[in-house]
């Protein structure tokens, strides 16, 4: 039994259905359902017996505590988090919140359990974080790739969040013993992807006829992964990694976002060609970019690879041609996730201006 926390949004899910796919072992599924946590995201998994999904908190120690007590799990891995940069420029308070203040107190009922464990069970038990290269600040052109020793320079009220958990993770295990492992990971994109992010809000817009919003020029830099081979980091991670140790998880693809914007469209002038016979390109909008917006991550993941032997299994062209295919083979998931609040949220976030 492994306990997940946040197993309801994009990765979270993900990583759910692949190991429900993949092994026996059950998952009790701890999520908020905030705007992000979509149930539907688990629908294949709903009545699986090995599935137990239980809405709540992490910030509630009390409930985290009885769940660890009624399953036993042997790892947590903790996938909860507010993580969009743009709502946290707008409203910091609930990323403090569920990313400070939540693993702190998942932190606290994950010890506690654990100092209550069997020698063996001690030995055995990890506790899995989930974080992201955002941590690191931002890259200069010709600057090498974010390492694990690089050090932290958060720029956005979200990344400070990610980083002071990080650093929580990592003083419960020096101070405490607690067996952490934690990954900072680049940017993910695959089925699920909230659609307020780049790449599921280009391919959104564009089959409504709507701009396709691109902050400044365009060119801010990122590294991107597609989402299962995320989820086969993680298990692998999981499985043997070394505790205390800091994992850097990458796509080798580095890409301005300007870049993903032409693939879209070339895929679903392709895939799905406008009614007019003319260009999804020619939706391309440009918008006032958002403020203090990092320029470019980069992710080296030469220590995964070497230490652990794992490495991305999609391209960049395998990836993307998946997701826009499953984003046009689910309508009704689309349809049914852009809720009133969330077209409130993107008018206001890409106003011209």
């Amino acid at each position: 039994m492994i306990l997940v926390t946040g197993g309801a949004g994009f990765i979270g899910a993900n990583f759910v259905l692949d190991w429900l796919a993949r092994n026996d072992e059950a998952v009790v599924n701890l999520d908020k359902l905030t705007y992000a946590g979509n149930r539907e995201n688990l629908a294949a998994v709903m009545d699986d017996p090995r599935h137990v999904f239980v809405q709540g908190d992490i910030g509630d120690g009390d409930l985290v505590s009885r769940l660890l007590a009624q399953h036993r799990p042997r790892a947590i891995i903790h996938f909860a988090a507010e993580s969009h940069v743009d709502r946290s420029i707008h409203g910091a308070e609930a990323f403090i919140q569920t990313n400070v203040v939540g693993t702190f107190r998942l932190l606290e009922a994950a010890r506690a359990y654990w100092v209550g464990l069997d020698a063996a069970e001690q030995a055995a038990f990890r506790f899995l974080h989930v974080s992201t290269d955002e941590v690191y600040g931002s890259l200069a052109p010709d600057e090498p790739a974010f390492a694990e020793t690089r050090r932290y320079e958060p720029n956005s009220p979200y990344s400070a969040s990610k980083a002071a958990s990080d650093h929580l993770v990592r003083a419960w295990h020096h101070t405490y013993g607690l067996p952490v492992l934690t990954t900072n990971c680049s940017n993910n994109y695959g089925p699920f992807h909230f659609p307020e992010k780049l790449i599921p809000l280009m391919i959104v817009n564009a089959l409504a006829g709507k701009p396709l919003p691109v902050y400044g020029d365009g060119l801010q830099v990122r590294d991107w992964l597609y989402v299962s081979d995320h989820c086969s980091a993680i298990r692998r991670v999981l499985e043997a990694g070394v505790p205390g140790e800091v994992y850097n998880v990458g796509g080798w693809n580095e890409r301005p976002n300007i870049d993903i914007v032409h693939t879209i469209c070339a895929l679903l002038d392709e895939l799905q060609p406008r009614p007019d016979g003319r260009s999804y390109r020619e939706q391309i909008t440009h918008v006032k970019d958002r403020p203090g917006h990092d320029r470019r991550y980069a992710i080296d993941a030469r220590k995964i690879e070497r230490e652990l032997g794992w490495r991305p299994a999609e391209t960049f062209e395998t990836g993307i041609r998946k997701t826009v295919r499953w984003y046009l083979d689910h309508p009704e998931w689309v349809a049914r996730v852009q809720s009133g609040a969330y077209r409130e949220w993107v008018r206001t976030q890409y106003a011209h201006g």
